[in-house]
């Protein structure tokens, strides 16, 4: 049930923050003068529990453990091994069982740490409360505060529990992590909408929050899983991660490869049988020996290898990859929906605009850095106007903020917006340091929501001087005149009503300064209600969150690779939007929000969705849905954020992005992906690593599976056509180790194409082995065969004997898969060149490797005994050679005709 619509003592849905704070008093019954008394809140805390997230019933280590070997490659896998153990071959079946182990731990490791998600929210919990009970104030326990009690906050308290305020004085919190409000968001008493959603909640303070400055006094709605942070970890927990689409490809493909496993051995043994040329053994090993070399074993090991190098790749582009094949899911994306603030934005304020009685400029610059410059009709001020270098002494001197640069990046303490004027006055050539020496404080109204404005008196060699800032109609209220380049000038007030909507139509955040040389005060009392109504404005600045100026590019980027990017952001319409045309994100004016989602059923998200990119003032429910409707349209759906409001969509997503510098813990454990530089440009780095991981492994399995096929096949002709075997199956499992090892590995390593960011994301019921794949696979598979059987046949017609014939066929099979090597690296362009075969240094050690491992195949004497064969004339290699390169021209010529064929081309490139 919501904060909102529990009553805490009663059964009747109840929105506090549209209740008269006497009402809620009333309906809780509590005096607030007094508080509850000990029985009372003893009763209420039975009733209710303690102020504490639930932790659900976990898995033992063991179950989470054994939960990983289901899958159904896995069980092919066990099968083959138990298999090859049957037949006495030891060392393979030792090596599949370490495969399948490998990947078991890897798994059970990954799961462990997502369970870590819960246990990050709970972390967030205040542990001490400060409270009125039985009219004296008590340092409790936040476990035993129930809803009634009536707490006291004050700056730098992190808020225990849903609060309704029914007194606040200056009262801010910091709520980025729950709604995605780059600023403190300021807290009144007033009712408001029941409709309003939890970043409109003025009249609320929520568990796990912080307050920036002020005092107030709130009574609690909410403990435990009932508060906002309460719902966000049920919807976490109630969230299942989706398999990537890697896993479900993978997952059809066992179920496909093992049937047809299935039926051929049936019917090959049937025939077998039937013609009665072999014995029942000997005819059982034969199909075996098919069953064998049709399971691409090595399949699995080459698929995490490839996975764990695109880790690396994108570790080193400042992609944090916590669950392994959340690499491939990268290159599947179709769309990435982004948290505005931290992501696609600096997290950091910034006057941007700048409106005077004489102009209007525009800043530029990156958050709090100091650097950048004001510039007019796009050119640089090279005169200072008196106007503007009063704008600069006023953001030095009415300021309670500090700047600070830690570790090389600029913090701020205090109130963003305050710490974003210092930077604005070092663009302007002010110097904070002389200014504060030359013109002192000698007095200050400071800045409190009753009134909007913050006031300081200070000192300077040519007398006492006013300096004004605050909400532009309040400032607005108190002037009679504007600062001109000539000097004071009569107010135009409805000049500067309408430039303050044009920023506010910008989504920047309006400040109005203001001043007054020789004001009639007294230094040492000053109040609100002394402000003169005779100041003289300044002008008007514009702030913002700006925009990264990567995250411009990366949107571009993504765009022209056919991916769409989606700003879901809980801060204002109006902002989301006018920094959604500045990203190139949208339409620059369709944005809808938080209200409107709620109002439309599923089937009608799911439509909208297919046209906006821009939603505002969402919350983590409403987060949840857009990505479940995205999702429901075929879409891979990558989710960014650094907000535990985030966190269950993150979880949803097929692949969940994080910030790791400003991210919450919750937040970094819901994901699949850590940002290390919390930059949106990394999204698309790793995009496209994603995609040359996708691209090796459909490499690798047109690669491997030819092999599997040729051997299978060779076995199944001699059935057949009732002739000797011209390959064993032990020969089979060394002609698979060796492709798998010492060629397939190659592939892994393999370099991105030139216009990999250029194509449009796969689709998404596209299968991992496409219709070209399963030509590609028969037709290399049916040339291999050919060779295979072209060289046994040839052996056997020059009078070798069965062990030397089958010797030249492995030898055959083994360079013809060398051959082909060199054409896959490439799907449809030609491999006629040698600079086709520079990119990838790995390529020649696996070749090289190839030519050794077959050289002791040959001729070492413990090798014969094992694998029964002899040792070749040296002659023989040439006609191999000429062989395999036959072979490799053969599907040269493949390749040129399917690319020289527009139909073909197509067929074979649809993604």
């Amino acid at each position: 049930m919501r904060s909102d619509e529990t009553s805490g003592l009663g059964t009747d849905p109840v929105s506090w923050h549209a209740m008269p704070a006497d009402q809620v008093e009333s309906q809780l019954r509590v005096d607030p003068g007094r508080g509850l008394d000990a029985a009372g809140a003893a009763e209420r805390l039975k009733t209710h529990g303690p102020n504490r997230l639930p932790q659900g019933r976990k898995k033992g280590p063991l179950m989470r453990f054994l939960a990983q070997f289901n899958n159904i490659l896995i069980y092919v896998l066990l099968a083959a091994g138990f298999v090859k153990l049957m037949l006495s071959l030891w060392l393979d079946a030792s090596i599949i069982f370490a495969v399948v182990i490998l990947n078991s731990l890897l798994g059970f490791l990954q799961e462990g740490r997502a369970e870590k998600a819960l246990d990050s929210i709970r972390g967030m919990l205040s542990a001490e409360a400060r409270v009125l009970r039985g009219g004296a104030t008590r340092l409790i326990s936040a476990e035993e505060l129930v809803p009634g009690d009536i707490v006291l906050l004050e700056s730098g308290d992190k808020i225990p529990a849903d609060l309704r305020l029914i007194d606040a004085k200056n009262l801010r919190t910091e709520e980025a992590a729950l709604t995605g409000e780059s600023v403190p968001a300021e807290k009144t008493t007033a009712v408001v909408s029941a409709k309003a959603t939890v970043g409109d909640r003025e009249n609320m303070a929520f568990s796990g929050t912080m307050v920036v400055s002020g005092r107030a006094t709130g009574i609690v709605v909410a403990t435990g899983s009932q508060t906002e942070l309460g719902r966000i970890n049920q919807m976490l927990a109630e969230v299942s991660a989706l398999e990537t689409p890697l896993l479900r490809q993978i997952k059809r493909f066992g179920y496909v490869i093992t049937a047809a496993i299935g039926v051929i051995s049936v019917l090959l043994f049937s025939w077998g049988h039937w013609l009665g040329h072999m014995s029942f053994v000997e005819l059982f090993q034969a199909v075996v020996g098919i069953a064998v070399s049709l399971i691409p074993e090595g399949l699995p090991a080459l698929i995490t290898i490839t996975l764990a190098i695109g880790v690396q790749r994108m570790a080193q582009r400042n992609a944090i990859i916590r669950r392994l094949p959340a690499v491939e899911t990268l290159g599947s994306v179709s769309r990435i929906c982004s948290d505005k603030t931290g992501t696609l934005t600096l997290m950091e304020m910034m006057v941007a605009s700048v409106v005077t009685a004489d102009a209007a400029y525009e800043v530029s610059g990156d958050g709090y850095a100091p650097e950048g410059e004001v510039k007019t009709a796009g050119k640089p001020v090279s005169a200072l106007p008196e106007a503007l270098a009063l704008m600069g002494r006023v953001s030095a001197l009415c300021n309670d903020a500090e700047l600070f640069k830690e570790e090389g990046k600029w913090k701020v303490e205090g109130d963003p917006t305050e710490g974003a004027l210092y930077p604005f006055a070092t663009k302007l050539g002010i110097d904070r340091a002389a200014e504060t020496t030359a013109a002192p404080r000698i007095d200050a109204i400071p800045f409190e929501s009753e009134h909007k404005f913050m006031a300081t008196l200070n000192r300077s060699a040519d007398g006492e001087m006013l300096l004004v800032k605050g909400a532009p109609e309040v400032i607005l209220d108190h002037c009679d005149r504007q600062q001109a380049a000539t000097g004071p000038a009569p107010l135009d007030r409805d000049r500067f009503v309408r430039e303050g909507d044009r920023l506010a139509a910008q989504g920047e955040r309006v400040l109005g300064l203001a001043w007054l040389p020789n004001p009639d005060l007294r230094a040492g009392s000053l109040r609100p209600a002394d402000l003169p109504k005779t100041l003289i404005l300044i002008g008007f600045v514009g702030l913002m969150d700006p925009p990264r100026k990567e995250a411009i590019e990366a949107v571009q980027e993504c765009h022209g690779g056919g991916i769409r990017v989606t700003m879901i952001t809980g801060d204002h319409k109006i902002t989301a939007a006018a920094i959604a045309k500045m990203l190139g994100i949208g339409d620059g004016k369709t944005a809808m929000a938080g209200t409107e989602i709620e109002a439309m059923n599923d089937a009608a998200l799911q439509e909208c969705v297919r046209d906006v990119d821009v939603f505002a003032r969402a919350s983590p429910e409403h987060k949840l849905r857009l990505v479940k409707a995205i999702q429901a349209n075929g879409q891979i759906v990558a989710m960014t954020g650094d907000g535990v409001n985030d966190a269950p969509a993150l979880k949803k997503a097929d692949i969940g992005v994080a910030m790791g510098i400003k991210g919450t813990e919750v937040t970094k454990e819901a994901a699949g992906m850590i940002l290390a530089d919390d930059n949106f440009a990394s999204i698309s780095a790793a995009v496209k690593e994603g995609r040359t991981v996708y691209n090796n492994i459909e490499k690798a399995m047109l690669f491997l599976l030819p092999t599997n096929i040729g051997q299978g096949a060779v076995i199944a002709i001699a059935i057949l056509f009732a002739f000797t075997l011209p390959i064993t199956a032990p020969q089979v499992l060394w002609v698979n180790m060796v492709t798998s090892v010492a060629l397939g590995l190659v592939i892994s390593f393999e370099p991105h194409e030139a216009d990999v960011m250029g194509r449009p994301p796969r689709s998404v019921d596209r299968p991992i082995v496409t219709g070209f794949g399963i030509w590609r696979i028969l037709f290399v598979g049916a040339a291999l065969v050919l060779y295979t059987l072209a060289a046994f046949f040839w052996m056997k017609g020059q009078g070798a004997s069965d062990q030397m014939a089958r010797t030249a066929a492995v030898n055959a099979i083994t360079l013809g898969q060398v051959y082909y090597l060199l054409n896959s690296r490439y799907l449809l362009e030609s491999s006629l060149s040698v600079s086709a075969h520079l990119g990838n240094p790995y390529l020649w050690y696996g070749i090289g490797g190839v030519v050794v491992l077959q050289l002791l195949f040959t001729y070492a004497p413990p090798l014969h005994a094992v694998f029964d064969t002899e040792a070749l004339p040296p002659s023989v290699w040439l006609w191999l050679i000429a062989g395999g390169l036959l072979f490799f021209l053969v599907v040269e010529i493949e390749k040129l005709i399917i690319r020289s064929t527009p139909v073909l081309k197509d067929a074979a490139t649809r993604r």
